[in-house]
């Protein structure tokens, strides 16, 4: 990359961790920072538009749709308003607006307008920070922040909920592990994200394993 997109990657990230001051500790700009280095990472050994990987990975939850009433145009408004004050052409522009459209979990059925590999890469890095130990940390987090139940037995999870379902639960946060962190394995694109997801996916069935043998005071 040239000075010039280093340049604009800084003062993008300068503006994101303005921009996420407070945020909920699973949304913070500690998540922002893990997701672009992941995305870094990835880019490198894809070999892809580094420029694009970075905005829209820096960007991609810089107004998550459960923080603004589920409303979805907020983040590319939010975000697009942002980019035209960089030296960056229209085109970069879009590719990150349409990873910041498409990235989220509850959008894996919509059809995206340019389903590029830049966006590959920031969903799979999104996708590992949502599983494993910080995944697991992410979700109590965020279920504490909601005030939602940790378990409930009798909540059963419900792994095949439309989208609008998706964003109206309000269901325990063990039932998070099956109607989303347990299903995203299967769902990473680039080789990097398939092995690091392995791993992680791993380490929360061994959570949930001895979750429920302490829950039934088993250990």
């Amino acid at each position: 990359m040239n000075s010039l997109e280093e340049k604009s990657i800084q003062q993008t990230a300068d503006f994101v961790k303005k921009e996420l001051s407070g945020a909920e500790s699973g949304h913070d700009w500690w998540h922002i920072y893990r997701v672009w280095k992941l995305a870094q990472r990835i880019a490198v050994e894809e070999k892809a538009n580094e420029l694009v990987v970075n905005l829209g990975a820096l960007l991609h939850d810089i107004a998550d749709a459960k923080f603004y009433g589920g409303d979805e145009t907020v983040g590319p408004r939010k975000a697009e308003a942002f980019l035209k004050t960089l030296s960056l052409s229209q085109d970069i522009i879009n590719q990150v607006l349409n990873i910041i459209r498409f990235v989220s979990f509850k959008n894996r059925n919509e059809k995206p307008e340019n389903d590029s590999l830049e966006l590959h890469i920031v969903q799979d890095a999104d996708r590992l920070d949502a599983i494993g130990a910080i995944g697991i940390a992410r979700a109590f987090s965020f279920g504490g922040f909601k005030q939602r139940e940790m378990y409930n037995p009798d909540i059963p999870p419900n792994p095949d909920m439309s989208k609008e379902e998706y964003k109206k639960s309000e269901s325990p946060t063990i039932n998070h592990f099956y109607e989303k962190l347990l299903l995203l394995k299967a769902m990473m694109h680039t080789t990097t994200g398939k092995q690091m997801a392995k791993e992680r996916h791993a380490f929360m069935e061994q959570f949930l394993e001895e979750f429920y043998a302490e829950w039934e005071g088993k250990k």
